[in-house]
C-alpha cells in the first residue's frame, strides 16, 4: 500500500481492507486466469476494472458491438460470483491510478500485453502508479520473446518456430476458482449502447467460448485436417472471437487436444502455433503492426487515384465479379467475420489483381473483424503480400475461379452470400459469364481480367524483388 493510503486510512482511524485491482484487457474470463488467481491470493479482496479505452469504441459497429457483449457477459459472471466488473471510461493512464486510489490497492495485476499499444499504453499506467503493476500470464500459451534460436534471434519462418514451440512445451491450466475470489464493490460506469449495425453476431462470454469449443471438439475436429479449407462445409471452429478477446486461453484448448489423438487435432495445434507464431514475429518487430518486416516490396508501384477508389469500393462492397470474392466480402460484412481460405483469396485479389497495397485491407479488416488481432491480422496481409515472414511469395496469385472450384465445389458457399447467382447449379456458379443467358440480372460484370492482372502483378515484383 502506498505511504499516501496508509495515511488516508490512518486519518480515519482505521486500517481498510488489503485489496488489490485485476485490470481486465485481452482476457475477459475467470477461470484459467492466472493475474486473476494472483491478485486473490490470501484472500485479498479484488476490484475487477475494465477500462473502457476511447480507442477500443472506434472499430466498426459489430466490431464495437461484440466487445460490448462480451463484457456484458463477463459482468454478469463477476456478478454470480459475488462481486460487480467495475467499468470506468477514460485514458487507463488516468482511470487506473484513479481507482488504486479509491480503493486503497496495493497492487495492480494484469496479463501481460505484447502490442505495440499495449506494451506502451502499459507503460504510461506503471510510471502513473505509485503501486506494483504486476504481470502473470499472456493471451498466449508461450509468451512471445520465450523462444528463440539458439544464438536468441527471433525465429522468421514458421516451420522451425513451430518445432521449438511444440518442444517448449506450456503450462497446464490455471486452477483457478472464481467462486474464491473475494470481490471488493465500487461505483461502476454503465456499458455503452451498442452501436448501430445489421450483423449477425456470435455469442459472446465465457460460457458460449466453453459451449462453441465442446461443440467444435465432438463434431468437426476430427475431420478438421481434410475439411478446414472449405468454407461451403462451415465447420471451423469459429473460436478466433474468442481467442481474440480472451474469454478462453490457448492453453486450455492445448489441454484439451492433449487427449485427442488424430489428424485433426495435429492440424488444430499447429492453427493455434500460427497465431503464437505471428504474436512473436509482432513483438520482435513491432514496425510491422502498420509497416513492412520487408520493406523491398515497399517501392513497389500501386494503383491510386479514382480508378482505384472504385475498385477498392467495388472490392469492399463485394461487387468485383469474381464469386467467392464477392461470398468472401459480403459474408465479412454480414458477420464481422470471414473463413480463413477465403481472406487468403480476398487479400490475394485486392494485392494482385487490383494493385492496392495491402495495408488498406488490412486496415479494413481490422475495422470489421470481431477476431481482428493485430499480430494475425497484419502478418496474414503481409504474407499474402509478400512482405512478411514467407521466404518466396512473389508468384503466389490465387486464381479466384480455380480456388472457388476447389474449396467451395458445389458453389454453396458463394450461392449463400451472393443472392443474385443462385439460380445457377453447380461449380458454374463461379463463372457466371460462362452461364446460358450471360451473367444473371443485378450481379456486376468482372472489374478486371484476372489472367492479364496476374502477369502485371509478376512483372511489377520482379521490378522490385
Amino acid at each position: 500500500m502506498s505511504s499516501v493510503n496508509r495515511r488516508a486510512a490512518t486519518s480515519r482511524g482505521r486500517m481498510p481492507e488489503p485489496t488489490r485491482v485485476l485490470w481486465f484487457r485481452r482476457d475477459l474470463r475467470l477461470r484459467d486466469h492466472p493475474a486473476l488467481m494472483e491478485a486473490g491470493a490470501d484472500g485479498v479482496r479484488v476490484v475487477g476494472l475494465f477500462v473502457l479505452d476511447p480507442r477500443l469504441l472506434r472499430g466498426g459497429a459489430p466490431r464495437v458491438a461484440y466487445l460490448l457483449r462480451t463484457l456484458a457477459a463477463l459482468k454478469a459472471d463477476v456478478h454470480a460470483h459475488g462481486g460487480v466488473l467495475v467499468l470506468r471510461t477514460g485514458d487507463p493512464a488516468r482511470v487506473v491510478p484513479e481507482v488504486v486510489a479509491e480503493a486503497g490497492a496495493e497492487a495492480v495485476h494484469i496479463s501481460a500485453d505484447f502490442t505495440p499499444y499495449g506494451a506502451a499504453r502499459d507503460h504510461r499506467v506503471e510510471e502513473a502508479l505509485d503501486v506494483p503493476l504486476v504481470r502473470t500470464g499472456s493471451p498466449y500459451a508461450v509468451a512471445p520473446g520465450r523462444i528463440t534460436k539458439d544464438g536468441g534471434d527471433p525465429y522468421q519462418v514458421f516451420t522451425p518456430f513451430f518445432r521449438a514451440w511444440r518442444d517448449h512445451g506450456w503450462r497446464a491450466p490455471a486452477s483457478s476458482d472464481p467462486g474464491s475470489v473475494s470481490w471488493r464493490r465500487l461505483p461502476s460506469d454503465e456499458l455503452p449502447d451498442e452501436p448501430d449495425h445489421q450483423a449477425t453476431l456470435p455469442d459472446a462470454g465465457e460460457a458460449a467460448a466453453v459451449v462453441r469449443w465442446k461443440e467444435f471438439c465432438e463434431n468437426d475436429l476430427a475431420g478438421y485436417d481434410d475439411d478446414r479449407d472449405r468454407p461451403d462445409l462451415d465447420v471451423t471452429s469459429r473460436m478466433s472471437p474468442h481467442l481474440k478477446l480472451g474469454t478462453v486461453h490457448p492453453r486450455t484448448m492445448l489441454a484439451d487436444l492433449a487427449h485427442r489423438r488424430s489428424a485433426g487435432a495435429d492440424a488444430y495445434r499447429r492453427q493455434l502455433a500460427w497465431r503464437e507464431f505471428y504474436g512473436a514475429v509482432l513483438h520482435f518487430w513491432p514496425g510491422s503492426a502498420h509497416g513492412y518486416l520487408h520493406d523491398q516490396l515497399a517501392a513497389m508501384e500501386y494503383a491510386t487515384g479514382a480508378a482505384a477508389e472504385k475498385t477498392f469500393a467495388a472490392w469492399q462492397q463485394g461487387r468485383t465479379g469474381f464469386p467467392i470474392v464477392d461470398a468472401g466480402m459480403r459474408q465479412l460484412l454480414a458477420e464481422g467475420w470471414m473463413h480463413n481460405r477465403v481472406r487468403m483469396l480476398v487479400a490475394s485479389f485486392l494485392v494482385k489483381d487490383l494493385h492496392q497495397e495491402w495495408t488498406r485491407g488490412a486496415a479494413h479488416f481490422m475495422d470489421h473483424l470481431i477476431d481482428g488481432d493485430l499480430a494475425n491480422n497484419q502478418h496474414g496481409w503481409q504474407w499474402v503480400a509478400g512482405t512478411g515472414t514467407d521466404a518466396a511469395p512473389y508468384f503466389r496469385v490465387f486464381n479466384p475461379m480455380l480456388q472457388g472450384k476447389k474449396f467451395d465445389p458445389d458453389g454453396a458457399y458463394v450461392r449463400r452470400w451472393v443472392p443474385e447467382l443462385r439460380g445457377l447449379h453447380g461449380a458454374a456458379v463461379h463463372e457466371p459469364w460462362d452461364a446460358e443467358g450471360g451473367i444473371p440480372d443485378g450481379y456486376p460484370e468482372p472489374i478486371v481480367d484476372h489472367a492479364a492482372e496476374r502477369r502485371e502483378a509478376l512483372a511489377r515484383y520482379e521490378a522490385v524483388r
